[in-house]
């Protein structure tokens, strides 16, 4: 597959695919931190060694590649190009601008993603929809047994795998699943359920992770600690926490409808209507909206459109990919204008 086959589509192939409590958790990610023995970290690595770096794993690929992945440079790469993977979150912000060394291995599905020369010299990343952390965790296993097959990773028999960030020592593992969580929002419980999270040594995110705002009601969930628990006993815990958490947003959207149906109905159908007829929207709009209407879908309000509109639409949106839709740098008034014509558009296509 080529560098613009990545760029133009949108929603990555695993998106497409309806995954278990589909209609709350959007996508389940689990990562992999990896380094080399014998090489410096990447921040503290001079140019020759993270070149060494990505040229021993640039070989493993080429002369074994077992899961067809394909390298991608960051300095063969426009900001806007690198700006669309982040938005598909194949790549993190840090990638894409701080590493002169930096590449990603992009499987042709879009489901793994390797970044070379991030915080730590491998990222492994494995991404399938709704919750799956099982599944996940057993292909990030795989691609690492493959790895570890041609490479040395730095690894103590009492700390586990040694990486950049100590918070990451031990399994390296960093699971996360993003959720969409409208109802706990509109019920002013969100705030009491991130404390009972941290709590229990997880951490609530933004959507596209640390730093990020949670737009749209879309948070992400992952474990903070990495040292201690072996890889099961880490998705096992997420896990339990995340069936509680769509418990709890089942409930309050079933609260919700009992309590104001119609107030809920005609927020619904507003958003829907801002979303069918607006010639100006920012992002942070079309995310409160798209929310609205993925609620309605989900609670069959709405049933002439499909969940993966919506999917599509979260990336489409997206500043970087609406320039690159449209081939140019776009002003921020431009972008607004080209939002709501890519939304207005979409949407018809489900009506046709």
């Amino acid at each position: 597959m080529s560098l613009e086959k990545f760029m133009e589509k949108a929603v990555s192939s695993w998106m497409k695919e309806e995954g278990p409590e589909g209609d709350i958790v959007l996508s389940t990610r689990v990562r992999l931190a990896r380094n080399i023995e014998h090489l410096p970290f990447p921040l503290k690595g001079d140019e020759e060694a993270n070149d060494r770096l990505l040229h021993q794993v640039k070989y493993t690929v080429s002369n074994d590649n077992p899961f067809t992945l394909e390298m991608v440079k960051m300095n063969e790469l426009q900001p806007l190009q690198k700006r669309v993977l982040v938005e598909k979150h194949l790549i993190s912000p840090n990638l894409a601008d701080h590493s002169k060394a930096g590449a990603v291995l992009l499987s042709d599905e879009e489901d793994i993603s390797i970044m070379i020369n991030e915080e730590d010299h491998l990222r492994i990343q494995c991404l399938y929809p709704g919750l799956q952390l099982e599944s996940a965790l057993e292909k990030a296993n795989e691609i690492d047994d493959w790895l570890e097959g041609h490479l040395d990773f730095a690894f103590d028999e009492n700390r586990g795998y040694l990486t950049s960030c100590p918070t990451n020592v031990g399994t390296g593992l960093r699971a996360s699943v993003m959720v969409h969580l409208p109802g706990l929002v509109m019920t002013q419980q969100m705030n009491r359920v991130i404390t009972a999270i941290n709590q229990l040594g997880l951490v609530v995110r933004g959507i596209y992770g640390e730093g990020s705002e949670a737009l749209g009601n879309i948070f992400q969930i992952s474990n903070q600690l990495t040292l201690g628990k072996s890889e099961t006993e880490i998705v096992e815990d997420l896990r339990g926490v995340v069936n509680q958490i769509i418990e709890r947003e089942h409930q309050a959207r079933k609260s919700i409808m009992e309590v104001s149906p119609l107030k809920l109905e005609d927020r619904v159908y507003r958003s829907y209507g801002i979303l069918t007829n607006s010639r100006i929207m920012d992002s942070k709009e079309a995310a409160k909206y798209l929310s609205d209407l993925r609620l309605g879908i989900d609670l069959d309000l709405i049933t002439n459109i499909s969940r993966n509109v919506l999917n599509e639409l979260m990336v489409l949106t997206q500043v970087g990919f609406i320039q690159q839709f449209s081939g140019e740098v776009l002003s921020s008034g431009e972008r607004d204008s080209k939002r709501a014509t890519i939304i207005r558009e979409r949407l018809k296509l489900e009506k046709e």
